[in-house]
């Protein structure tokens, strides 16, 4: 199963089959727009994406991004607060929201024939949203409580939030998608409406159209609907605080008793994958997979989980798609009597093995197949491609980027895979937490695996 889900994330671009039907186009007001075409059902996908996250705010306003994707739905002069979902809903469709540190996106899956229904409502609130102060207030109860579920009672997110703050002190990187809790029971009306009129323009946006619809159609549709929208002429640049150079390992103790299983986490700060050097990306997922993308096979559980029983858990998480330098991390769940610092030992033992040995041959030709077979798989989710580019795009990426993803994936090499550990493992580029009970626990939970770190809070 591992195999299957490395295989999809792998791919990145398009099968051969689908990468020939997808076409571009930018209306004179700067929206640019992707087409996927993929006729075997009747069925649509309509996404817009705009080039702006979490990472882009203000510092003290934390959360004003996400608050702003919740109140997109209050409504327009045309259509009242919650209009857009209802009418979605009674046309068979769906829709949601998402928010992420460098992008915001909004869509609609629904028949194909409805396409011209969901782009003229989401062109209306890309332009003409209005937010009344009771609605404004209401949301804002609705994010703070949605913090409190998703994060504050949640003791994994809040370990994983602090640990990314420990690893970004100056880069918003290291504030939460959803925002800090006493500066969202700050935000304001007005902070919605300024961030709405600052990013929310056709110039900063991008439109993804996938499923069985032809590109001059689409394209006609957006000039219909879109392109009597203006842009907005001072677009700010997305210039972030970046992060200093780390000079020591860091070192943080998460104790709760909600806790059920002790364990520990690691990351490690790394490049992200960019227009101008995709190698090295490539070469960091590949790492991910080999160290920890399989509990049977993986590097981390042959040695730690089968070898000498340290661990019960073990996996690895890189994603590069990010404007901003990232983090490669690891997770470990130590077996029964085996401390966190033992678990920690364990780990930096198998890490340095690994450094000094290499790959395992078998095992990197094994990987090559996935990547390859993931061309396959990719046709079988037009969401997910309409994703694949609009998260691209909305980072600052091409379609040819997108599409070249996959052979620079298969070109990587095991000299390459070495030389991207080799630069990784840096100790004095790390934070390690630790997970464990306040106390101990007075019975034995079943144990569950560590969440990977969240980088979207959807609506």
């Amino acid at each position: 199963m591992r195999a299957f889900l490395f295989a999809l994330l792998m791919l990145a671009g398009l099968s051969p089959a689908v990468a020939g039907n997808v076409s571009t186009f930018e209306l004179e007001n700067g929206l640019k727009g992707v087409v996927i075409e993929d006729h075997r059902a009747p069925v649509v996908v309509h996404m817009v994406w705009y080039k702006v996250g979490s990472a882009d705010e203000k510092r003290g306003k934390s959360g004003i991004a996400h608050y702003l994707e919740h109140l997109m739905f209050k409504g327009t002069d045309t259509m009242a607060p919650g209009e857009l979902s209802k009418t979605v809903a009674a046309n068979g469709g769906s829709d949601n929201a998402f928010t992420s540190y460098d992008y915001t996106a909004y869509f609609q899956r629904i028949a194909a024939d409805r396409l011209p229904l969901v782009m003229k409502m989401e062109a209306d609130r890309m332009r003409n949203l209005r937010i009344s102060p009771d609605d404004a207030k209401t949301e804002l109860q609705v994010i703070l409580e949605e913090r409190s579920q998703r994060t504050d009672s949640n003791p994994s997110a809040l370990f994983n939030e602090q640990a990314r703050a420990a690893q970004f002190l100056n880069s918003p990187y290291g504030t939460p998608v959803i925002g800090w809790r006493k500066e969202m029971e700050g935000l304001t009306r007005q902070d919605a409406l300024n961030w709405y009129h600052e990013y929310y323009a056709p110039n900063n946006a991008v439109l993804v159209v996938a499923g069985d619809v032809k590109p001059d159609e689409v394209k006609a549709l957006a000039e219909k609907y879109y392109g009597g929208l203006k842009p907005t002429e001072d677009l700010p640049p997305r210039a972030r605080p970046q992060e200093p150079p780390q000079r020591a390992a860091r070192h943080i103790t998460f104790k709760d008793d909600r806790v059920a299983q002790p364990y520990l986490v690691r990351s490690y700060l790394a490049p992200e994958r960019n227009p101008d050097d995709q190698k090295r990306a490539a070469a960091l997922t590949v790492l991910s997979e080999i160290l920890g993308g399989n509990q049977a096979t993986s590097v981390l559980g042959r040695k730690l989980i089968y070898g000498d029983g340290t661990a019960i858990y073990a996996s690895t998480y890189y994603d590069g798609m990010s404007i901003d330098p990232t983090t490669f991390n690891i997770s470990l769940m130590p077996a029964k009597d085996v401390s966190l610092p033992e678990a920690e030992k364990a780990l930096d033992n198998a890490i340095a093995q690994f450094l000094t040995e290499g790959i395992d041959p078998d095992q990197f030709a094994r990987i090559k197949t996935q990547v390859k077979a993931s061309e396959i798989y990719s046709r079988d989710n037009t969401q997910g491609l309409a994703r694949r580019y609009g998260e691209a795009l909305a980072s600052g990426f091409s379609v040819q980027d997108v599409e070249d993803w996959p052979d620079v994936l298969t070109s990587v090499t095991e000299e390459d895979v070495m030389a991207a550990a080799h630069d990784l493992f840096e100790a004095r580029n790390s934070v390690t937490g630790y997970a464990e009970p306040a106390s101990k626990p007075l019975a034995a939970a079943a144990p569950a695996a560590p969440p990977a770190p969240a980088q979207e809070v959807t609506q």
